[in-house]
């Protein structure tokens, strides 16, 4: 039972004791941090309930479950922004203010450490996260679990499948930057999962920051509906602290790493300007809240804690984002930031999730979130660690424990759990039992990225996130022979992590080929495997998937005729070829029009063979030959010499023979290019699609941006992410996908012919 009583100097003491349904240990604490918001409001348990002065009530059920309270303690978000916002430098304070690490470390890792979540070495040299890493922390008895996610595009799969599992996010803008070209990629995937978020606008330290700017920006360009619940006291040089809008106080971060924090009054000179944003705050929460829009409107005074709130009912609607202010290399205003994720992001229990029943038509499930339903947990990410396939898990209902027997729906496979871990970043810490809401990780289970696994009373699965096709190829093998074994075992490990990295083989080349969502996130891969696996590999330009195809009849007559000691070889074919009409299903037919036996019939299927392994390499560049029908209408045979091998041979000289009457033209590979960039660029990517010979054939207008579509050669779009990133200051992004083989020019047509004709005389 808890009971609320008051202590000398009006404080309010929060005494909780043990019961049967709570197995919390008693415990006494003075409420602060968020709950000092909460000074007349008790929120536990999912009981609100006001206390007048001298007032006790009851905020907790006798027959509440035994997690509910653990439940409403916990709170699962992810920090995603674009690249060199902060995120990680964020995350290595909030580690250090809640007691996890002991000495800030700095991100390039100058110091020789590196921060704490960028574990990988390239991470530390390069400066950037290329994984996304999960930690825990507590903060104020609430226990957080933490993804911090990668900026750069080229790693979207990381902060898709973060976002997919968690329940709340900060989005960190820059001061100076603002909103910038990933900031709008990943509020688009927070839209996509539903994810309810707050907003951190950091580096007010710096030369430039304006967080006003800013805030019209995510108003303007991500359709924010949004409020500063902080005012920065001075900015750059003069940063000093934060106002907080809603408790109505100014806070100051002292100590060697602003550890300590000291509420004062608010500063004279501001009093106007912070009643000003106040109202501001107020207005724009009460457009999307009834009941502050009642007070508000009714010129009833708002007290902090009907304007806390609205501002988390709000929030965890979606319907607004509460943005912060701060500089997380300065130290400042990231205490009260976590202050705001526990007030305003939800827990578990206060989001939808759905699974589909497998064992009905796939139809939606809603899950309750809780550990009393059956197990359902899904596996979000996969790493190989050192001992073994660690597997990622969000737990969504339910309660897993270690030593127990489970089911991969997709597979219908059953596995023990033989360890089972939570993350601090590449350090693990072993634990019995996970509970729902949880994230944590498990050893030895076999399974790929997207797989959920149940306790077997449910065939449940979860809806697998969105993983976008690769964009771009690179041709790789071994340098030595000797460490082909090693760079399979990397290639496969890699595809296992990585739903956007994929492997493949080219069969007319032999080359291997390796496809991703763009050059940073090969050469990182390449890289990788260097370091990883001690195999070094050469990269090369992968060859463009070239077809060629004739235009025009053309007939042939071909008398095979070989004598040697033994039996000979003779066999004689007419007939012509032609292209096949436009939208045929097949790209090679053959016809047998011979009315007699003048060859056997026996025959007919080696002929057949011969010039289909004729059509395998056309005599312009060697590639395949789509598009042609081969049509048999006489021959001779002989009764001793003719043979299958005699009449193969036939067909394949018969179509060398008669394929340049044929007109033969080379097809190349034309993409469909859907391009997204800011108006101001719409003309500079416009004229650079023209110089690459491509096609414009859509220009929309969505927003602020033009979504321009084009056919695009393939053989033209090599490096094209770098050109576009240079041509929109970052800001364009660009999809691509097979559309059709079209003839090429015939400029283009000469050059590959004398290229092919050079690389064979060099042979």
């Amino acid at each position: 039972m808890a009971r609320l009583s008051r202590s000398s100097g009006s404080r309010l003491l929060y005494t909780l004791c043990a019961t049967p349904s709570s197995p919390a240990a008693a415990s006494s604490f003075p409420l602060h941090g968020p709950q000092s918001t909460l000074a007349s409001l008790l929120l536990l348990g999912g009981h609100c309930r006001r206390f007048s002065s001298g007032n006790v009530a009851r905020t907790k059920e006798v027959n509440d479950p035994w997690w509910k309270e653990s439940m409403q303690r916990l709170r699962n978000i992810g920090i995603s922004a674009h690249i060199d916002s902060g995120k990680t430098t964020l995350t290595e304070r909030v580690l250090f203010y809640t007691g996890r690490i002991h000495e800030i470390h700095e991100v390039r890792g100058r110091d020789g450490v590196g921060a704490k979540m960028d574990s990988m070495d390239l991470e530390r040299e390069k400066g950037i996260t290329i994984q996304s890493a999960a930690t825990y922390c507590t903060w104020n008895d609430y226990q957080v679990n933490i993804i911090d996610t990668p900026g750069h595009v080229d790693f979207t799969i990381e902060v898709e499948r973060a976002l997919r599992v968690l329940d709340g996010a900060i989005l960190v803008l820059c001061s100076v930057g603002g909103v910038q070209s990933q900031s709008i990629t990943v509020d688009r995937q927070m839209r996509r999962y539903e994810v309810p978020r707050v907003a951190f606008i950091n580096k007010l330290d710096r030369m430039g920051a304006d967080p006003w700017k800013v805030l019209n920006q995510a108003r303007s360009k991500l359709r924010h509906h949004s409020a500063a619940v902080q005012v920065p006291i001075g900015l750059e040089e003069e940063f000093q602290g934060l106002v907080d809008l809603v408790k109505m106080k100014a806070y100051y971060f002292r100590g060697s790493n602003g550890e300590k924090v000291v509420s004062e009054e608010i500063p004279n000179n501001m009093e106007d300007f912070v009643a000003e944003k106040r109202r501001e705050l107020i207005e724009v929460v009460s457009e999307v809240d009834d009941k502050l829009a009642e007070a508000f409107l009714s010129d009833e005074p708002i007290s902090s804690i009907d304007l806390e709130e609205a501002i988390r009912r709000a929030t965890v609607a979606r319907k607004f984002v509460p943005v912060f202010m701060g500089s997380a290399f300065k130290n400042k205003g990231v205490q009260p930031l976590l202050d705001g994720v526990l007030s305003y992001l939800p827990c578990p229990t206060e989001v939808s999730n759905y699974a589909l029943d497998q064992n009905n038509k796939e139809e939606k499930v809603a899950l309750s979130g809780t550990p009393d339903g059956p197990l359902v947990a899904l596996a979000f990410k996969l790493e190989e660690g050192r001992f073994g396939q660690l597997t990622y898990l969000r737990i969504y209902e339910g309660v897993i424990r270690k030593g127990e027997f489970i089911i991969n729906v997709n597979t219908g496979k059953k596995l023990k759990i033989p360890r089972l871990v939570r993350m601090h970043s590449n350090e693990m810490e072993d634990i019995q039992e996970a509970h729902a809401g949880q994230i944590v990780a498990v050893f030895g289970v076999d399974c790929a990225s997207g797989d959920t696994f149940t306790d077997g009373s449910v065939r449940y699965t979860m809806t697998s996130m969105n993983v976008p096709e690769p964009v771009m190829s690179l041709a790789v093998s071994p340098v030595s022979k000797d460490s082909g074994g090693q760079f399979s075992k990397a290639l496969n490990r890699f595809q296992k992590e990585d739903p956007t990295f994929r492997v493949g083989l080219d069969p007319e080349s032999g080359q291997t080929i390796i496809s991703g969502m763009g050059e940073l996130h090969l050469d990182i891969y390449v890289e990788r495997i260097r370091r990883e696996y001690k195999v070094d590999a050469t990269v090369g330009k992968p060859r463009v998937n070239f077809r060629e195809t004739v235009t025009q009849h053309a007939e042939f007559d071909y008398l095979h005729k070989k004598q040697t000691g033994g039996q000979g070889q003779y066999g004689r074919v007419c007939g012509y070829i032609e292209p096949l009409p436009a939208g045929s299903t097949v790209k090679f037919e053959f016809e047998n029009m011979i009315v007699g036996q003048v060859i056997p019939s026996g025959f007919i299927p080696a002929i057949e063979k011969g010039f289909k392994e004729a059509a395998n390499a056309g005599s312009l560049i060697g590639h395949p030959v789509e598009n042609i029908r081969v049509c048999l209408t006489d021959g001779a045979s002989h009764a001793v010499d003719s043979s299958e091998l005699a009449f193969k041979l036939a067909a394949i000289y018969a179509f060398r023979q008669c394929y340049s009457a044929a007109k033969p033209v080379i097809l190349e590979p034309i993409m469909l290019v859907e391009l997204k960039v800011p108006t101001e660029f719409q003309g500079t990517v416009a004229g650079d699609i023209n110089k690459r010979k491509g096609v414009i054939v859509g220009n929309d207008q969505d927003g602020d941006d033009s979504v321009i579509t084009a056919h695009v050669p393939l053989n033209n779009m090599f490096g094209y992410s770098t050109a576009l990133r240079s041509m929109t200051q970052g800001k364009g992004e660009f999809t691509m996908e097979y559309k059709e083989h079209l003839p090429v020019s015939q400029d283009v047509q000469m050059q590959l012919v004398n290229s092919h004709k050079a690389s064979k005389g060099a042979e």
